[in-house]
């Protein structure tokens, strides 16, 4: 397949004034996070429907992914169906970045900026939504497939979906955060799969990202302790080689260094009494793969 280069972006798109935005849009960055990572049912129950907005508009620009089809044109997608139902594009100014989502295709890792490069039979394409809505956030990614792709880019997809499956039901009360990275990274073992280690999960409510940093790798310093009420995305990237990244000069898009194909799976959760309880679920499952 032909390495992923820059092409065109097309200007910012517009969001009515009507439309509450976070308050770092216009800013170089957000203000620090100093609450909580507990968070209350009020929020909880704003989040599941942020959640869903972001989950829903991201499948359906999914439904729109076809070779020859732009990753402006999915952005262009996503950001409508979030305007028609009142949330705010998350990524649209955030630390000025340009676009209302992410599109990370084949080895871009994450923080693909969408542009009017065609999408080509076999790509792996990775859309990462975020909606803010009433005052929260709701942050989820999934990997589509464009036309007919190669079994091994098949087979690290439904990994990484089942590695974030497995990392979900690890969720406890009274556990540490680390034994969410050690699942993902035994998993990943398995199959001989890089582990991205530069870019993580992270607590998100009424902030973006707030302090909380959730790891995708065995790292047993990493002792917080879940409980009832945290709420947090786990995200993980999986390769088929190395984990080591770089960075465009656009200071955003991330590649793997030896170019290897990435898959990521993303959910926003809360901590429950007894487990999880995923926040980013669509209105309707998403088809099979």
């Amino acid at each position: 397949m032909t390495p992923i280069t820059p092409f065109d972006i097309t200007p910012l798109r517009d969001v009515p004034r009507t439309i509450r935005r976070p308050e770092y849009v216009g800013r170089p960055a957000p203000k620090p996070y100093t609450g909580s990572d507990v968070q209350t049912s009020e929020i909880i129950e704003k989040m599941r429907v942020a959640g869903r907005i972001a989950a829903d508009a991201m499948h359906e620009a999914g439904k729109a992914i076809a070779p020859g089809v732009t990753t402006d044109q999915l952005d262009a997608v996503a950001h409508q169906y979030m305007l028609d139902h009142g949330a705010y594009p998350s990524a649209l100014g955030y630390r000025g970045f340009p676009k209302s989502v992410c599109t990370s295709v084949n080895e871009v890792v994450c923080h693909g900026i969408p542009d009017l490069r065609p999408l080509e039979d076999g790509d792996l394409v990775k859309i990462d939504v975020t909606a803010y809505k009433d005052g929260v956030h709701g942050d989820n990614c999934y990997t589509f497939f464009c036309g007919d792709v190669d079994e091994e880019s098949r087979l690290l997809t439904e990994r990484t979906q089942e590695a974030l499956n497995r990392a979900i039901k690890a969720v406890r009360p009274g556990r540490p955060v680390s034994v969410i990275g050690r699942v993902i990274e035994a998993y990943a073992k398995r199959f001989g799969y890089g582990v991205i280690r530069d870019y993580t999960g992270h607590g998100v409510h009424t902030a973006f990202h707030s302090g909380l940093v959730i790891l995708h790798y065995d790292e047993p310093r990493m002792d917080t302790l879940m409980q009832p009420g945290m709420t947090f995305t786990i995200e993980p990237m999986l390769t088929l080689g190395g984990h080591d990244t770089d960075v465009w000069d656009d200071d955003w898009t991330v590649i793997t260094t030896d170019g290897s194909r990435v898959a990521q799976f993303e959910h926003s959760l809360v901590v429950t009494n007894d487990g999880a309880e995923i926040l980013t679920l669509p209105s309707s499952p998403p088809p099979p793969m």
